[in-house]
Parts: C-alpha cells; structure tokens; sequence
C-alpha cells in the first residue's frame, strides 16, 4: 500500500507541474509553434494520421479454458481453469466486421472487442493519462483460416470506421509504416518504423510471405493494423522473432494481398475456399538442372499437369520452368504458392515459361478446389446452423446431400458438416460426417428438432444422460453424454 501510495502522489505532482507549465509559459510558445519548420510538419502528419486510423484499432479480449497450472506436491496431471488474453484488431467494414489473427481467437469460448468512443479520441494533451475510455460490446467468431492465421469477428454495431487495404504491390522496402495495436493489454498504442523486407519467408517450408518491419511489435499488436503513410492497411500483425520475448526489430505481418483474398471468404463461408491451377512444381537443384539439361540451375520446375485441368488446358507442360508470375519473377516455391494463394478462382493468371530454351507466355485461368469437406461446409452457415449444445455445425439430410453422401443405412438425420468452438459444449465424441439419427430414441430430421429435444432433456434434469444413434461409415452406434 505504501508504494502505491507513493507512485499516486508522483503521478499529482507530475500533472500539476504539467499544468502549471503550461499555463506560465502558454503565451510565448504560442508564437513559437507557428514556426513551419519541415520536424514539425513531420510530426503534425503523423498525429493526423494517428487520429484517422485509432478510430478503426480495437482491443479483442478473449475468455476460455486450458491448463494453467501442472501438478504440484506430488500431484500429477494439470489443472484446467479459465484463461484471459488480449490482442487486437481492425474494422475492415463499417457494418461490424473486424479482421484479426486465428491465434488470438483460438479456444476462446467468449470474444469482446474495446471499441474507440469519440471521447477517447479528443484534443487533451492528457488524454494518455489513466485508462483510456472505450465501449467493450460482445463479438461473434464468424470464422477461422489457421493456414493464413487469419479471424473474422463480427459485432452488433453499425456506423463503425473501416480501414482501407493498400495495394500490396505498391509496398517497398524503406517505407515508413505504423503498428497500431494493444501491446502487453495497453490499449489505443502507436508505433513507427520501416518496412524491412517486402515479401521475408521465416519458413522456408511454408509458402506463407510476410512483411517484416522494424516498427516496435509487442506481444498484444496481434491481430492489429500495420499502416502506411497514406492510413492504408498494409498488413496484420502477427508474430515476433525474439530472444527476450519482447520487440528486437523483427515483427511480422501478413500482407494486405492475404488479407484482400480472405477475409470476403471467411465472411461468407467461414473458411478459405482455396484455389488451384492444377499442376505441380518443385525448386531446381544442380543436380536437377544438370540432368535434365536445364538453362537455369535454380528456380521453380513444373513437374506434373493435371490431365484436363487449367493448366493443361492452356498447354503448360512437365519440364517448363517457371520464370514469373504476372511479371513478378519466381524463384521459390514458397513464393510461386504465395502467389497463386493471392488469387481467387475465375482469375487469370500470367506464366512467363522457359521451355527448353524457348521464352513463351501462357495464360492460366485459376479454378477452385473442392472436396467433400468443402461441399459439406458451403452447406451450413456458421451461426445458424450451430447446434450449441453438441459443439457442431449440423446440415439436415436432403437432396442435396443425398448425392454427395454414401448410401446412408437410415435416409435421414442431421448431418455434422463441422465442429464449432462452443465453450459450454457438452465433451461429446462427433466427427464431421457423423449422421445423428436419433436422441434417446426419438427420431430427428432437422436441426430444430435436434435442438429441442436437447433443450427439453437440459431442462428436465440437472445432469441428463444422453444417447445419439449416430451413423459413421456405414455403421449405426450410440454415443453417450451428460448435459450438465
């Protein structure tokens, strides 16, 4: 108590001396702020700027479960207990969606957003003193793309101030950029540096590209805005590279290109739809070139064409290499994936080839890729689809899934097309394809039906056993829970 005591009565004298001066000095500084010196211009831009983009940076504060403690004196196991996590944000439309990172919604069974209020965002040189003023309101998770890391929420308020995406081909090392954000929770936080690299892959294995900035990045600014000049998202902040666990220089955010491409799929879908040329390619070793007799020793190499696919369609062959991609040149495969990841299906894309050693350019039309998972998910909606209770998102047994399932033993029930993060779920054992047929005996046809006799159980008796006649793989079985 006493040092808190202490640190108050500093903070006081700090703010009457701040006060003070002003006042005894107000006049003559005056005169002198006049001055148009080029630091001054420099530094009003930069707090126009931060004024634009703040109202669009929220705070996410995420609520679950996990273990938070392994066993002590002797115990064994862990103990599971509730968990608290902050990152951040950007409104991306002015109807309520907000984009932020996957990892810092994963396992969160309660999502709120700290929007900036006007009263937050005024003149006051004292405005950073204290906690800073904002409306928290509850966000939903409208959906998750681990591979991109990328979260769509979306809340229940109109009128919001969206930031607008930058053209990530414009983006060059050396320009000025700013990671807006909540670093260790602190909130309505701005940072300044340069874009260090364009286009960094720390993965070399994975076909993910970030910018890489200098801009002081926090853990917190996950999720958060990283902005050029002109207030335009640049990219999402992401990660660090960092022995001490805090800002050394290297942080990392997904370009504004990802985001362009997945955020409207996330939105309507709940997921990336993901898009495909139908050919492979592998990175050009020596040997490689040596023995195939290449003009080029290192780069990317076609080596197959999916019979029938765009491709083949427009005469790409095994062997042709790989020069450029829309001009840009290509010499990973990591890059050429991250490249064809930026485009969505009904593109059409430019190959620069270099086929024994003949230059051509072929034009490619990018396709969509679909799988069962795919067809199943495009079936649902990700909230009103959702059966809480069961932790799933269900489809009922129609015509339409009758063609794409196999021959079901009972021709009806709720599909699982996915599972959901549900926190109060109950721990029941379902997988996506699972057909629930019927819950303790009574049949069910659609997810109103599932609902309620769920409903009805829950609320007969605090602790009710539950049995699903599930059908997996061609098989009837029971599965059995407790609803608490």
């Amino acid at each position: 108590m006493p040092a808190k005591r202490s640190i108050r009565n500093k903070s006081l004298v700090i703010v009457f001396l701040l006060a003070a001066g002003s006042l005894a000095s107000g006049p003559a500084r005056a005169s002198e702020d006049v001055s148009p010196d080029p630091l001054r211009k420099f530094s009003d831009s930069i707090e126009a700027l931060v004024k634009r983009v703040t109202p669009s940076v929220v705070q996410v504060l995420v609520t679950g479960y996990g273990p938070i403690n392994e066993g002590n004196d002797g115990e064994t196991g862990l103990v599971i207990g509730r968990q608290r996590a902050t990152g951040s944000g950007v409104i991306v439309s002015a109807d309520g969606y907000i984009v932020t990172n996957a990892h810092v919604v994963r396992g969160g069974q309660r999502v709120q957003v700290v929007l900036s209020e006007p009263s937050a965002r005024d003149d006051s040189p004292m405005r950073s003193v204290g906690r800073a003023l904002g409306r928290v309101v509850e966000a939903k998770v409208v959906g998750t793309a681990a591979e991109v890391d990328l979260a769509v929420l979306k809340v229940d308020v109109d009128r919001l101030t969206p930031l607008p995406l930058a053209d990530y081909r414009a983006v060059r090392q050396g320009q000025l950029v700013f990671a807006f954000g909540s670093p260790e929770g602190l909130r309505n936080t701005v940072t300044m540096g340069v874009v260090s690299a364009v286009a960094r892959q720390p993965d070399p294995d994975h076909p993910m590209v970030y910018i890489q900035t200098d801009a002081p990045v926090n853990p917190g600014n996950s999720g958060g805005p990283l902005v050029n000049a002109n207030g335009e998202l640049v990219g999402i902040n992401s990660f660090i590279l960092s022995e001490s666990g805090g800002s050394e220089g290297l942080g990392f955010a997904i370009p504004s290109a990802i985001v362009n491409v997945a955020y409207p799929q996330i939105r309507r879908y709940g997921r990336l739809h993901r898009s495909e040329v139908g050919m492979n390619v592998q990175t050009i070793t020596p040997n490689l070139a040596a023995g195939l007799k290449l003009a080029r020793d290192s780069g990317v190499i076609v080596s197959d064409v999916a019979p029938g696919g765009p491709a083949d369609d427009a005469g790409l062959q095994p062997g042709d290499v790989i020069l450029a991609i829309d001009g840009l040149p290509m010499d990973s495969v990591p890059l050429f994936a991250f490249r064809l990841f930026t485009r969505s299906a009904g593109d059409r894309v430019s190959f620069d080839v270099l086929r024994g050693t003949r230059r051509t350019a072929v034009t490619v039309a990018v396709a969509e890729r679909i799988d069962q998972a795919d067809q199943l998910a495009d079936l649902v909606h990700p909230e009103t689809n959702q059966v809480r209770q069961l932790g799933i998102i269900a489809a009922p047994i129609d015509q339409r899934l009758h063609g794409m399932l196999a021959e079901l033993r009972i021709p009806a029930g709720v599909l699982v097309a996915a599972r959901s993060q549900e926190v109060l779920a109950a721990d029941v054992s379902l997988s996506v394809g699972d057909v629930i047929h019927s819950v303790n005996g009574v049949p069910v046809g659609t997810i109103e039906e599932l609902r309620a006799d769920l409903d009805a159980l829950a609320s007969a008796d605090e602790h009710s056993a539950v049995v699903l006649q599930i059908e997996r793989d061609g098989k009837l079985s029971y599965v059995t829970f407790e609803l608490d």
